[in-house]
């Protein structure tokens, strides 16, 4: 027990000394994280130490001469949810079915104060709790009132005096005519707020969506002339302040459709929106000074991603085939900063209609690569992206299927090369690096799969830096595969969209050995999960040109393939395998799954049987949404215990959000017990 209390004053002292950094670096407009991440910093250490004294001073340590000021309206962090699943399982928790539903704009959080109807102070969020008193430059923004007309206090008999909270938007119109090099409206906006001497602020708007009475210290005191959420934006309005738009749903299904309608119309915007808030039209002022609010959410279109500029895009060759990279304005996402972004095929170039200089949304979802999501917009400077027509090796016209730019030359050197390299990594034959298969493949003496398993010690050794050791430990590992599943096999042949997890599915089809592969149709193979005509068809084709060279390399007895495990340990269950294991690599990990009559699985769905991980309190992706599903989450011991078929103990799941600080403390006796 004393150690673990040691971790946690070590913990919190680490969270402490980033968040007075992060703090400094924001205060001086020059930020490293985002929003969320610094949430994320804050929630943490107030789950380890909330008596902190970090949460109650007034960080004055800024350089860019904006004073500190507390807020009327605590700006914590919003639940979050990106797809309409997570949204459900928010919303039937809650104590009411009509939700008022507004735009999530992707701007400025900025809080005006009014004492007696005169604006007094207008605070940036900072840390939630303490901002930058940017009032100055906050009165040349469309939008800010410094002076609310007429007696709009309780009663219409006194002035206001409360804060009125707000978002400092960029519109699209502006940032492409006047600040066309910054990568969205959002950097622009954040810039200018903060400049000195306010130049530019003329230039932004606020568009009000809250409000509430109260004084310096005494937040939510004093009667509102308003009762509900619906009568605090007819009184924004009525007031002359700029109001963000608002729907009202009745039930869970409106509220998703209306993101769906929301989503398509987004290009079509004058301004950038990430998502959509989501209340109910109760005001509860214990919720709203909560550091994460209850009873509302932030219904996202992604967890992660930000608006900038694609600049560039270039082709990445892969064996035959052609893949578009974009290469675009650097923004922050999850942690990093992103300058690629994946483009996937020429097809998706043309549905979303992208030129080089659109103004595009990308996101990034757990460790992949970054994807282009959606058009923005495309100014009128923007140009055609260019795609390669013929092959860089062979010359070969490149063929474009929509899905796939390639080259359908059968003998392309490159493609051969890659299909040896794949062979290689596929069966996770070690001694065998890159730069090997490139001299041997170069010196003509190795073109196809089958003549690797030719090779003796002597031709080996004779090449440069080898010698007869080197040699026959490279023979030793190539050699050392004796048999392979059909799926490594099939997969190792470097067939564009079939790898071993595709190929798992076939088998599970029924098309477990290589003649009965060989005797399927387009149209058999289509009827498979996941099989579409375009995959069946490449497989199909593919297989009959590769067919001889399949053959060989069985009929010489190199290898054979081993028929798939109907009945072992594992059989029945599926596995997600996410972070560094400590025993063995995660392909190893993968095929011992195989190997005892499971499925490994690449993500987390609602049919996984086990995620494993070395981190169970990990607040990756895939961990979230574990226990979002209620999936057991173990570590590497317990899954190997499973793997000898021994019974293991697991806490049960979790949820995803729950804080360390809100959630029960862990019962040894509450624990779930697990076997195969």
């Amino acid at each position: 027990m004393a150690e673990k209390t040691g971790k946690k004053a070590v913990r919190a002292r680490e969270l402490e000394k980033n968040i007075r950094y992060h703090q400094n670096r924001y205060y001086n407009g020059e930020p490293e994280i985002t929003d969320d991440e610094f949430d994320a910093l804050w929630d943490e250490l107030r789950s380890l130490d909330p008596d902190n004294q970090v949460f109650t001073e007034i960080n004055s340590e800024s350089t860019d001469g904006f004073p500190k000021e507390y807020h009327l309206i605590p700006m914590g962090s919003q639940e979050k949810a990106a797809d309409p699943e997570s949204f459900t399982a928010w919303a039937v928790k809650m104590p009411f079915a009509h939700f008022i539903v507004q735009y999530k704009l992707d701007g400025a959080s900025l809080e005006l104060q009014y004492e007696n109807g005169v604006l007094t102070h207008a605070v940036t969020r900072g840390d939630g709790r303490v901002g930058d008193d940017i009032t100055r430059n906050a009165r040349k923004m469309n939008g800010v009132l410094p002076e609310l007309p007429g007696a709009y206090g309780p009663g219409g008999a006194t002035p206001f005096s409360g804060g009125v909270r707000g978002e400092v938007i960029m519109t699209r119109a502006v940032h492409r005519e006047r600040f066309p090099d910054k990568a969205n409206c959002r950097n622009a906006a954040n810039g200018l707020m903060k400049r000195k001497d306010g130049t530019g602020c003329e230039y932004l708007e606020v568009l009000c969506y809250d409000a509430a009475p109260g004084i310096p210290g005494s937040p939510f005191t004093g009667h509102a002339p308003f009762s509900d959420e619906i009568e605090k934006l007819d009184w924004l309005a009525s007031c002359g302040f700029s109001v963000v738009h608002t729907e009202h749903c009745e039930g869970v299904q409106a509220v998703i459709d209306y993101r769906a309608k929301v989503m398509d119309i987004r290009p079509e915007l004058p301004f950038d929106i990430d998502g959509l808030v989501i209340k109910g039209r109760e005001i509860d002022p214990d919720d709203l000074s909560r550091p994460r609010p209850e009873k509302q959410i932030a219904f996202k279109f992604s967890l992660e991603e930000a608006v900038t500029v694609l600049r560039e895009v270039f082709w990445s060759e892969s064996g035959a085939t052609y893949t578009p990279i974009a290469r675009i304005d650097p923004v922050r996402l999850a942690g990093t900063t992103v300058q690629r972004a994946n483009l996937v095929n020429p097809n998706m170039i043309a549905e979303l209609g992208l030129r080089i200089g659109s103004r595009i949304v990308v996101t990034k979802r757990g460790e992949i690569i970054p994807k282009i999501e959606a058009l923005v917009e495309n100014p009128p400077d923007t140009t055609a992206i260019v795609q390669p027509d013929t092959c860089s090796v062979c010359g070969t016209a490149l063929a474009d299927e929509g899905t796939r730019l390639y080259c359908p030359n059968p003998d392309c050197p490159k493609r051969l090369h890659h299909r040896l390299e794949k062979w290689i990594d596929v069966l996770d034959i070690r001694s065998f690096g890159e730069n090997l298969i490139r001299r041997l493949f170069e010196s003509g003496r190795v073109r196809r799969i089958p003549d690797l398993y030719t090779l003796t010690v002597d031709e080996l050794a004779a090449m440069e830096r080898m010698g007869n050791q080197s040699a026959e430990r490279v023979l030793r590992s190539l050699t050392a595969k004796k048999s392979v599943s059909l799926a490594e096999f099939v997969a190792g042949f470097d067939i564009e969209g079939i790898g071993v997890t595709m190929m798992d599915k076939l088998v599970d089809a029924g098309y477990d050995t290589l003649d009965k592969l060989f005797a399927a149709s387009g149209d058999d193979l289509q009827a498979v999960y996941q099989f579409g005509s375009t995959l069946a068809q490449t497989l199909v084709s593919q297989l009959a040109v590769l067919r001889p060279e399949m053959e060989d390399l069985v009929d010489s007895g190199a290898l054979e393939i081993k028929p798939p495990v109907r009945n072992g340990i594992f059989a029945g269950k599926s596995f997600c395998f996410t972070g560094e294991l400590a025993g063995m690599k995660r392909n190893e990990a993968e095929r011992l799954v195989k190997s005892l009559g499971g499925s490994a699985k690449s993500s987390v769905t609602r049919d996984l049987s086990f995620l494993v991980t070395n981190e169970p309190a990990s607040s990756s992706s895939k961990s979230r949404k574990a226990r979002e599903l209620g999936i057991p989450i173990i570590d590497e011991p317990a899954f190997l215990a499973l793997a000898r078929g021994e019974t293991i103990a697991v806490e049960p799941p979790e949820p995803a959000e729950t804080s360390p600080a809100k959630s029960p403390q862990k019962d040894p006796g509450n624990q779930m017990e697990l076997g195969l």
